[in-house]
């Protein structure tokens, strides 16, 4: 069955910070977070801020996020951004949880590029460290 979700031009999404004791991290995430990755996480959040909010549904159960979520926790952030979702399905929410995921997984990289981003910012005498980018070779 083909569900679709459309949303009315008045249903604009809008940054809420919501305090992090009443976001609800969801028991059936199938995706794990490493240690590593929420030190990769803290570390981008210290250096550049918290540019990617939270999904929520209503009710503050997390749609997308989680790993956010436990790396704000770390840095003992009290409040965080976050978009709420309101008219999706127990199901649609199921499966933005694992699409939010899983789509990322499947794109690539232009390797040229990315050996010559990583490579211009390992030089650069920058105010930030450039293993925020979440590369290992440092």
């Amino acid at each position: 069955m083909n569900t679709s979700v459309t949303l009315a031009a008045s249903s604009q999404l809008s940054i809420v910070y919501r305090s992090t004791n009443h976001i609800i991290p969801d028991p059936r995430n199938a995706r794990r977070h490493p240690r590593r990755q929420i030190e990769q996480l803290k570390t981008s959040i210290n250096a550049l801020g918290f540019t990617n909010p939270i999904l929520v549904d209503p009710g503050g159960n997390i749609i997308a996020g989680q790993g956010r979520l436990q790396a704000a926790k770390a840095l003992g952030l009290a409040e965080i951004p976050t978009i709420t979702l309101s008219g999706l399905s127990e199901t649609q929410k199921r499966a933005l949880r694992l699409a939010d995921n899983k789509i990322a997984l499947n794109a690539g990289w232009h390797i040229e590029i990315l050996q010559q981003e990583l490579g211009e910012l390992a030089t650069i005498n920058l105010d930030i460290d450039p293993t925020l980018t979440g590369d290992r070779r440092n």
